[in-house]
């Protein structure tokens, strides 16, 4: 028996468990994942993978089948999980054993599904088919940089690695849903500052600035959603932060912090430019004429307006455009003959958040889905937790759809 047909064998849904389970027990906070990623990466390389190691961004990476292949797949999960200590335990339930813990959900048990699957696809079917596939936990997808992503995005550029094949995005949706689409996002900051004045006096005090910079925002969202019934073609703004002090030169500032998530095909740059006009207006600025740059993303852009009594500063920063992937392509037809086999009929999705989708679909332009078990709505709450039977059959339904994809 070869050591790729001995892993199929002994990869049975005990096994899984316990890769699941060990993957969830190891902390991986944004920026602080580096523990999880050695983990990961040895235990691929226990599962048989052809190659397992931790790439020079810190993403883990397992690939099976040849270096060479005709084609590639990715799968690109994310092993970072949100703050939040939720103590590692399967309990029963009336549903069957739950594992519970931060990162079980988003994203640890689709991760652990992708390292799995391939696991039980295995290196010889790998060869055979002159497919590679690769399994990539990367970093820093709950933090704006995405820097796993990135990383991944640029290595297969087709210069340096041929462009994929399809990807799969590990996000949960339920062992039977495939996401095809994220809303885009941009952060956006104001800072204010003015002499500190008596609050009797005739000035405005500086806070105000930071509520007529949320009234401007909500406002252009409602004018831009009118006639959009469905949240996923709506602007979505979202006020994240919001506080005031007053430093030692006796000057009072205000910073505002707003979340803004975007529908497909927005114009970005004309959206900043409105925001760069409002604020000109509001420190009075006379002399400033408003160039704003390109919004691209990964790359944050400042514009600062000094009038004679404010100063204030915008920033734009964690810009990622939205995506949305269509369901008639090879990738969407293996995953529906894989759901057939297990009687189930899919269901299609689009979400309002963001992930690693929006950073490598613009990039790759490849087909490409997002698959993984568990409740979504669980994500970075403190009752964090998977079905296990839920996991597993997702295991099942991603071997067979890897094994579909021509």
């Amino acid at each position: 028996m070869t050591d790729s047909a001995q892993t199929q064998f002994m990869l049975d849904q005990p096994i899984a468990v316990d890769l699941l389970h060990g993957l969830v027990a190891v902390p991986s906070l944004s920026h602080h994942e580096a523990e999880a990623a050695a983990w990961l990466a040895q235990r691929m390389a226990m599962l048989g993978y052809d190659r397992a190691y931790v790439d020079a961004a810190g993403n883990a990476v397992g690939e099976m089948g040849s270096a060479q292949a005709a084609s590639t797949v990715v799968l690109l999960g994310h092993i970072d999980t949100v703050p939040g200590n939720i103590p590692v335990r399967i309990e029963e339930s009336d549903a069957g054993p739950v594992l519970y813990g931060r990162g079980s959900v988003d994203a640890k048990g689709p991760l652990a599904t992708f390292a799995a699957a391939v696991a039980r696809v295995g290196s010889s079917w790998a060869h055979a088919h002159d497919v590679r596939f690769v399994v990539v936990g990367a970093v820093e997808e709950e933090a704006a940089t995405s820097k796993g992503a990135r990383f991944i995005a640029a290595r297969f550029d087709g210069v340096h690695e041929a462009i994929p094949t399809a990807c799969i995005i590990g996000e949960p949706s339920g062992w039977s849903r495939l996401t095809l689409g994220y809303k885009g996002r941009l952060l956006v900051e104001m800072e204010a500052s003015q002499p500190m004045a008596h609050t009797a006096g005739p000035e405005r005090g500086v806070a105000s600035l930071a509520v007529d910079f949320w009234n401007h925002l909500d406002a252009y969202a409602a004018n831009f959603n009118q006639d959009r019934e469905r949240a996923f073609d709506q602007l979505l703004p979202s006020l994240r932060d919001l506080r005031t002090w007053t430093d030692e030169a006796m000057h009072d500032h205000v910073y505002a912090r707003a979340g803004v998530r975007l529908p497909v095909d927005f114009d970005v740059d004309a959206f900043v430019a409105n925001l760069a006009d409002w604020a000109a207006q509001a420190a009075q600025d006379e002399n400033t004429v408003v160039q704003v740059p390109q919004i691209v993303p990964a790359q944050p852009v400042s514009l600062h307006f000094a009038g004679p009594l404010n100063e204030i500063t915008l920033k734009m920063l964690g810009h990622e455009a939205a995506w949305r992937s269509d369901r008639n392509n090879s990738l969407v037809r293996a995953f529906l003959a894989a759901l057939r086999q297990h009687e189930q009929r899919p269901a299609f999705v689009v979400k309002t958040g963001t992930s690693d989708m929006n950073v490598v679909g613009p990039v790759w332009g490849c087909p490409i889905l997002a698959y993984g078990p568990g409740d979504s709505s669980l994500d970075h709450t403190p009752n964090e937790h998977i079905h296990l039977d839920e996991y597993w059959k997702a295991v099942l339904v991603l071997d067979a759809a890897l094994r579909a994809i021509p």
